[in-house]
């Protein structure tokens, strides 16, 4: 007897364990769309220097979302509204989540502990469990949701195209407060120093107090953004869809610089990405480009043969993007000089993911690559 009860408990305790382990979140993970609140877009898992194709997976539709990589699993929506979750080492399907009208998923999956959280274009942010694919709970906006969602305190915040910023608790779905802005908020939130930012179609970069929704301050900033901002060192960096880029101070909303892509269609939809003195923007003038974080002054230019509405992702001293020309680019931090690419053969819109040594991308053509 007593033996079998210390088989029993000696089985509890491993799967306990290796419960913890399977969604346990580690620095080599990539558990949102830019890999943290914050949204500097930086991946700290080693990548080899001419990552390969470790497998593929046919999904059927068109892949905007940007993965999520936690533990041994990939989470990545679709656009006939599946979500679906693949063994990171086998690309094998572990199980596919579709929502009930097959409403798009093109936002970044959230996963924090044992739930992933999404939105769909259908306005509905669902709540599903890691493991099975089973709905946890599920929050109805007034209309479509393109923001991936962050978690900062026990809660998720996303955007949506019904004006609002919510922020709801993340067992339950209970709202705790929401934001209106004078336009749709199409870009993920940003957690900077327990304030949250978001540019809006608006116009505004606007400063948020997480505990209460209230505005603290904003920016006046002009045209839409869809990109999220980017929080490091005391400020906020974003662009625009009509080719502007800023650099704005968090304490006061003061614009410490404001450029202006010089090409002709140099709409920036993209995220920025941003370490040390560097901030790395994309456009759809086909190009990516650093600018100094202090000055805003362009530093270098890589020119693709498409749009990049990839967000790039810093990778140890390189920049990693995809664009709609078919190919998944590295270039140099230093210099922007190319160093790998890779031809996935279909325009890819959906930002890397980059976490357990591994790169995954889905594709317009509705593949997902595995390279590492």
């Amino acid at each position: 007897m007593i033996r079998d009860l210390r088989r029993i408990a000696l089985t509890v305790l491993i799967t306990v364990v290796t419960c913890s382990l399977v969604f346990a979140q580690t620095g080599a993970d990539w558990p949102s769309f830019r890999g943290k609140a914050q949204n500097t877009g930086v991946a700290h898992s080693p990548l080899a220097e001419n990552p390969r194709v470790r497998w593929s997976y046919e999904t059927g539709s068109s892949v905007e979302s940007t993965a999520a990589i936690v533990g041994n699993n990939v989470y990545v929506g679709t656009m006939t509204g599946a979500l679906l979750a693949l063994d990171l080492l086998s690309g094998d399907l572990r199980w596919k989540y579709t929502n009930s009208d097959g409403s798009a998923i093109s936002a970044a999956p959230l996963v924090q502990g044992n739930t992933v959280y999404v939105g769909d274009r259908a306005g509905t942010f669902h709540a599903v469990n890691a493991a099975n694919g089973r709905l946890r709970w599920t929050f109805a906006t007034g209309d479509r949701i393109e923001s991936s969602a962050i978690f900062v305190a026990n809660s998720v915040l996303f955007g949506s195209y019904d004006n609002n910023l919510y922020r709801l608790r993340a067992n339950d779905g209970h709202e705790l407060w929401r934001y209106a802005s004078d336009a749709q908020v199409h870009c993920p939130p940003t957690e900077a120093g327990g304030l949250v930012a978001i540019a809006g179609c608006d116009g505004f970069l606007a400063i948020i107090d997480l505990a209460t929704g209230r505005e603290m301050r904003s920016a006046r900033l002009g045209g839409n953004f869809a990109g999220a901002p980017a929080f490091a060192a005391g400020a906020v960096y974003v662009g625009s869809m009509d080719g502007r880029y800023w650099g704005v101070r968090l304490s006061d909303a003061q614009i410490l610089w404001a450029q202006r892509e010089d090409a002709r269609s140099g709409a920036i939809f993209a995220s920025p990405a941003v370490i040390g003195n560097a901030v790395i923007y994309a456009s759809r003038s086909n190009r990516v480009f650093r600018v100094n974080r202090t000055t805003g002054a362009v530093e270098w230019r890589f020119t693709a043969r498409g749009d990049v509405d990839s967000s790039p992702v810093i990778n140890d001293e390189s920049v990693i993007f995809g664009s709609s020309d078919g190919s998944i680019y590295r270039v140099r931090l230093a210099d922007g000089q190319r160093i790998w690419h890779f031809n996935a053969g279909s325009p890819i819109s959906a930002s890397p993911a980059i976490g357990q040594r591994r790169l995954v991308i889905g594709t317009e053509g509705g593949t997902v690559y595995c390279l590492g």
